[in-house]
């Protein structure tokens, strides 16, 4: 992949994709109150993308098996052993957020504590993005909920959070705000990107991407292979399920 071309200050371009056959109404989508795209590259020339990202319309995406998601991460193919670092780290987080009467959902502490799956996301992304877990930071259009920023692009033209609700509730979302930043320029008496103050602002500066952490790491980790695959004009290699999250696009060439 090339640089990116979209700046933190300049919004993606939502694109309009999919096939008809099998999408789903934006009714069917629970955002959890805040507008849904998904951010992602190409999908060759099944799935243009203008720059090096694009906000795609989360309905336009290709739906996934729910079952599937049982935080064993079974598509994976692979688990480890806990990491003794990794553990601890998340075991801190726990406690940090467990004081604002919050948790972290078992699925994301499976897959950030083992050994073979916590770097997976890193290993796959076309787009440099890398593991970056951060303290909680408050949600800035909703008193009580949390924010922990757990994946960034390279360039930080895309940051992926847990958002956490009281209630239990935690879903991804994702930004091209860096809160860790923003918080912190704020508090030293530093120019910010943002008005931290300003609800409609920030409410539209997130937008929700997937309802659990499963189920968003299991979507980038088949997208950016297949982007592999068909850069690399082999698809020979992928799973069948591979095979079908492409075959929910037109082929090249034919309208949507």
């Amino acid at each position: 992949m090339g640089s990116a071309t979209m700046t933190p200050t300049s919004p993606l371009t939502v694109i309009n994709g999919g096939s008809m056959s099998g999408e789903r109404s934006e009714s069917d989508v629970s955002s959890a109150g805040f507008d849904s795209a998904w951010c992602a590259t190409d999908l060759g020339d099944y799935r243009p993308c203008r720059y090096t990202y694009e906000y795609y319309p989360y309905e336009s995406l290709p739906p996934l098996d729910s079952t599937e998601f049982t935080g064993a991460f079974r598509w994976l193919g692979r688990t480890g052993k806990p990491v003794p670092e990794q553990v601890t780290a998340l075991n801190r987080l726990a406690v940090n957020l467990a004081a604002k009467g919050l948790t972290l959902p078992q699925d994301f502490v499976t897959f950030q504590a083992d050994s073979k799956m916590h770097y997976s996301l890193d290993e796959v992304s076309v787009t440099g993005c890398w593991t970056d877990i951060s303290e909680p930071l408050p949600s800035p259009v909703e008193p009580g909920a949390s924010l922990v920023r757990f994946l960034r692009d390279q360039q930080d033209c895309v940051i992926w959070y847990l958002y956490l609700r009281p209630s239990g509730e935690a879903f991804v979302v994702h930004s091209y705000l860096d809160y860790e930043y923003e918080y912190e320029a704020r508090r030293d008496g530093e120019e910010s990107e943002t008005d931290l103050d300003d609800p409609e602002e920030q409410r539209a500066a997130i937008l929700w991407c997937a309802p659990s952490f499963e189920e968003f790491a299991h979507r980038f980790w088949i997208e950016n292979r297949l982007w592999r695959a068909l850069n690399g004009t082999d698809l020979s290699g992928l799973e069948p399920q591979a095979h079908d999250y492409l075959g929910h696009y037109p082929p090249p060439g034919v309208p949507a």
